[in-house]
């Protein structure tokens, strides 16, 4: 018992560290990262519909 006390106190000192060191992005670093999202999800959306296509050409 005392050995899972200890590992969810060490959880927490760990998440207690990474929200320090974590901070709020900026506006032009949040446009950054929206725009390089977006541009995945269609590359990943424009594979996925050229593989079905091909899936169906070939069946």
């Amino acid at each position: 018992m005392k050995d899972a006390i200890a590992k969810l106190r060490s959880f927490g000192l760990e998440c207690v560290r990474v929200l320090r060191v974590t901070k709020k992005p900026t506006k032009p670093e949040y446009k950054t990262i929206v725009k390089a999202s977006a541009i995945g999800m269609a590359l990943i959306g424009m594979l996925g519909f050229l593989v079905a296509m091909a899936k169906n050409y070939v069946v």
